[in-house]
């Protein structure tokens, strides 16, 4: 699918400066230097194929004269990588719960907030934890509590805007079920129905423990069988009796699949294999651009959120350190935010996408707005027509409606047992 669209991985060749350029850097501000010299940098990045696009690589080689060698992986390999592998990337696009596990090995380093141009637009949910001054925080592992540390060699992270972030957040989203109406025939309201014997062969959820486990949280608590004192934290006890009920109802053949790519959540759905299941936005997007009805469900216990940012390697530094700067900052810039809220995303800074989007995209995708015309994706698909509404309205209805973030346990090593467990039954 052209939405992961992966550029072949290869170790960065090392910039070789001769000391004309050495004192040239002396003489003369870094970004004039940086700018002439930016078309020799290459910056390698890895990250989920949500967001490690070709596009991007494409745009900001033409743009800022950058080349962006991208690697997709699975969320399980993106955290590896990220925790043991420090010498083989710059940029590592990680979801920010991943942060707990990766910030304590040193291989990323805390980044300069005033040198982000667009970081008072930061979207508040990644800076205090509130969308707005009267929300709550939902629980899990909330952005915020892992984004700051206490200086640029802070190890322990903050819970206030320090200036030296472990990330700069660039996309998230509010998750919830994928459905397809048209092969169930009534409203699906709850996290509930996942498991509903109705459905028996036909339900399907993400193997990916970090994430699924939440999901199996959702449904649990809207079952009345489980009420957890945080979702995103259990206890060794509820992390047994959630998957009590998901391995009995995983013998009771509820489940038709488990999947752990993007290309077979598409498949299971498109096919009608599936017709509910755990889904990303983008695979709604995929699905309906092959002209299926697919919905991405609000439910009324809300959603389950994630977040992603840009950290960079402990190891850059120099002109290439200046060159992820500026790549940061164009990725902020609004561009990549349009093009990513095409998909259904959100941007870290959402007011300089919509510079990048029509009036009807922005009042469709970010107000909830009746479209005045075709939405299509960013590769030309129909998704809607005039007169339809994004699934779960505006920005600050779903974002308004997160009930937890994605996260890692105190109890993860335990949790990922019981996950395989459940995986083999």
């Amino acid at each position: 699918m052209t939405t992961i669209s992966k550029i072949r991985y290869s170790r960065r060749n090392v910039l070789k400066t001769g000391g004309a350029a050495l004192a040239a850097a002396a003489a003369f501000p870094a970004p004039m230097v940086w700018g002439q010299e930016s078309k020799n940098i290459t910056l390698r990045q890895f990250g989920t194929g949500v967001s490690n696009l070709n596009e991007v690589a494409t745009k900001v080689k033409e743009d800022l004269g950058i080349t962006l060698e991208m690697t997709a992986l699975d969320t399980d390999s993106v955290t590896q990588r990220a925790a043991t592998q420090p010498d083989s990337f710059d940029i590592a696009d990680i979801e920010y719960f991943v942060a707990k596990k990766v910030w304590p090995t040193g291989n990323l380093q805390a980044m300069d907030a005033s040198k982000i141009k667009n970081y008072d637009k930061i979207v508040g949910i990644f800076r205090n934890g509130k969308l707005t001054p009267e929300s709550s925080i939902a629980q899990g592992t909330a952005p915020h509590t892992v984004g700051f540390v206490e200086g640029p060699a802070g190890t322990s992270f903050v819970d206030n805007e320090s200036g030296w972030m472990t990330l700069i957040p660039t996309i998230y989203n509010a998750d919830t079920l994928g459905i397809r109406p048209d092969l169930i025939g009534r409203p699906i309201e709850s996290w509930t129905e996942l498991l509903n014997p109705e459905f028996k062969g036909k339900a399907s959820i993400l193997d990916i423990s970090s994430i699924g486990i939440m999901d199996m949280a959702m449904v649990c608590e809207a079952m009345g069988e489980i009420q957890y004192g945080d979702k995103g934290n259990m206890t060794k006890d509820e992390i047994d009796k959630t998957f009590a009920i998901f391995t009995e109802a995983k013998k009771n053949g509820q489940f038709r699949a488990f999947w752990k790519t993007f290309d077979e959540s598409v498949n299971l759905m498109a096919s009608g294999e599936v017709v509910i299941q755990s889904m990303w936005s983008p695979a709604i997007t995929a699905v309906r651009s092959r002209g299926i009805d697919c919905v991405y469900q609000p439910l009324k216990e809300g959603y389950r959120s994630w977040g992603g940012g840009i950290g960079l390697s402990a190891s850059l530094s120099g002109m290439e350190l200046d060159a992820a700067y500026e790549y940061i900052n164009w990725y902020l810039s609004g561009w990549v935010g349009g093009f990513l809220m095409r998909q259904g995303y959100y941007s870290a800074v959402p007011e300089t996408s919509k510079d990048f989007m029509s009036e009807n995209e922005w009042g469709y995708w970010f107000e909830g707005k009746e479209s005045t015309g075709d939405i299509t994706s960013p590769f030309g698909d129909k998704l809607a027509g005039a007169g339809e509404v994004r699934d779960g309205g505006s920005f600050y209805d779903r974002m308004g409606a997160v009930a937890c973030w994605n996260s890692v346990m105190q109890e993860n090593q335990y949790m990922v047992r019981k996950w395989n467990e459940f995986i083999a039954a």
